[in-house]
């Protein structure tokens, strides 16, 4: 089983930063993917930002210039430091991983979800 464990969300201002993280454990063979997605009140679940296992990067246009989407070294947290944040920016951000566990199969986990609220 595969747990991840997100932190980082909160109130900011128009034009603060926040910097969200997702912690993948459990049993973990390899990390393919990870990526966050968004939802806002009334609205469809987007992709904001993913990067793969070899460090490509792929963002929503909405996003791209302004946040920033990394992995550590030992690839199992990803990072979305996000800057210039703007009130059509809150939402609930969930992350993603897909890999393979020890047990070979392949697994496709999300986060609980954090909530990021932007004031004007």
């Amino acid at each position: 089983q595969v747990h991840l464990v997100e932190s980082g969300g909160g109130l900011v201002q128009a034009g603060g930063s926040l910097r969200l993280s997702c912690a993948a454990s459990g049993s973990i063979r390899s990390i393919s993917t990870m990526g966050w997605y968004r939802q806002a009140p009334g609205k469809q679940r987007e992709l904001v930002a993913r990067i793969s296992s070899g460090g490509n990067t792929d963002y929503a246009d909405s996003v791209k210039g302004r946040f920033t989407i990394s992995r550590d070294n030992a690839g199992n947290t990803v990072y979305l430091q996000m800057n210039s944040l703007k009130p059509e920016d809150t939402a609930v951000y969930s992350c993603a991983v897909d890999g393979r566990a020890k047990s070979l199969l392949r697994f496709n986990s999300w986060g609980q979800g954090t909530q990021v609220t932007v004031s004007s």
